[in-house]
């Protein structure tokens, strides 16, 4: 503890996270302005929050320097706390950005997935899949809007080995893949379906499968078709849907995969 005080200290609280709050702090060594997520011991509720919290450290620190990856600076842990310090980014994250603007023009959602993506395919092909993509757990590293974002929050995260399933119900309600819902063991794929939801939020401003509880969403998941109403999508390009469609294809099998997103014509073209 003695050693946290004397090279960091910290500010004002800026947000708050699953297990408990992120601050503002300097690094009085280098004068580098962080964020630091502050976690009680005695708010895990249970052996899987902490197997969870540590998850998300072991990933963080075998993923680490792709530019893509919030990167996790420094951990200190004691009998009451963690702290973990991390790289601040200051541009808020992508749900914020969909509240201001309501919708994305089609060029600026490109340079946000085609960034994703990047990242996303690197975390596959080290055998990561993130589980949680959602606009919460895309960050902007400055405030000018632009492509450097990072994704953070990889407590639900998994590795896994060529060709190897992974199980377990994860994620959020929105943003999870029909097969996990149907609980089929299922591939990193279903990072592709997540960010498919994102990429129709963005352009639209509105979810594709919609619902006023957790249990109405899962359904409407599993059993509505893919809709794109006249309002707004009818001044939406045709590639766009047709990228969206085969991100949201419950055919694991005929499902993007990262590689393929980055080359589909939609984005291509307005990343050009």
């Amino acid at each position: 503890m003695n050693t946290l005080c004397k090279d960091y200290q910290l500010t004002e609280e800026i947000g708050r996270g699953r297990f408990g709050s992120i601050c503002r702090c300097v690094n009085t060594q280098t004068g580098e302005v962080l964020a630091c997520k502050i976690i009680h011991k005695a708010d895990l509720q249970d052996s899987l929050d902490k197997d969870c919290l540590f998850n998300e450290i072991a990933i963080l620190k075998y993923l680490c320097g792709h530019r893509g990856i919030v990167e996790l600076r420094d951990f200190h842990e004691n009998d009451e706390c963690l702290w973990l310090f991390m790289e601040l980014c200051s541009g808020g994250d992508l749900f914020d950005k969909i509240v201001e603007k309501k919708k994305f023009r089609e060029k600026e959602a490109a340079v946000v997935m085609k960034s994703l993506m990047e990242t996303i395919g690197y975390c596959h092909s080290k055998g990561v899949a993130h589980r949680d993509l959602k606009p919460e757990n895309i960050l902007f590293a400055s405030n000018s809007f632009s492509n450097d974002i990072r994704i953070a929050d990889f407590g639900q995260a998994a590795s896994f080995n060529p060709g190897e399933k992974m199980s377990g119900i994860v994620g959020t309600p929105y943003y999870v893949a029909a097969e996990v819902l149907q609980g089929k063991d299922y591939d990193e794929k279903v990072d592709i379906w997540s960010a498919g939801v994102i990429l129709y939020v963005m352009l639209s401003g509105i979810p594709p499968f919609n619902g006023d509880t957790p249990q109405q969403i899962f359904e409407a998941v599993l059993r509505e078709r893919l809709r794109f109403p006249n309002e707004p999508w009818l001044t939406i390009s045709h590639s766009a849907k047709d990228l969206i469609r085969r991100m949201l294809c419950r055919d694991v099998h005929r499902r993007l995969s990262a590689d393929e997103v980055l080359g589909h014509r939609w984005i291509v073209d307005n990343c050009l």
